[in-house]
């Protein structure tokens, strides 16, 4: 799983769309989903390898507002990428 979000962290920097993700991240609405998050366990979650934490995290944060903007900026963001 790591490995494939490292391949993908290099696939946007090679496309200059690193920071595009960034500036995402960086938006109102990543910062509150930010805030909504327990840093700790979705570092812990992601070093383990626990997958099923993850989906619930993901879950609870795709259930929000801010979740499903930040998730269409993604999407059209990798859209890009596979088009560009």
């Amino acid at each position: 799983m790591m490995q494939n979000l490292e391949e993908l962290a290099k696939e946007l920097q090679r496309r200059g769309q690193a920071e595009q993700l960034k500036n995402l991240a960086a938006s109102l609405d990543g910062q509150k989903l930010s805030a909504m998050l327990d840093q700790k366990a979705l570092a812990e979650a992601a070093k383990s390898g626990d997958t099923e934490a993850l989906r619930r995290m993901m879950s609870g944060i795709l259930g929000t507002a801010e979740g499903q903007r930040l998730s269409a900026a993604v999407q059209k963001l990798l859209g890009e990428k596979n088009h560009g």
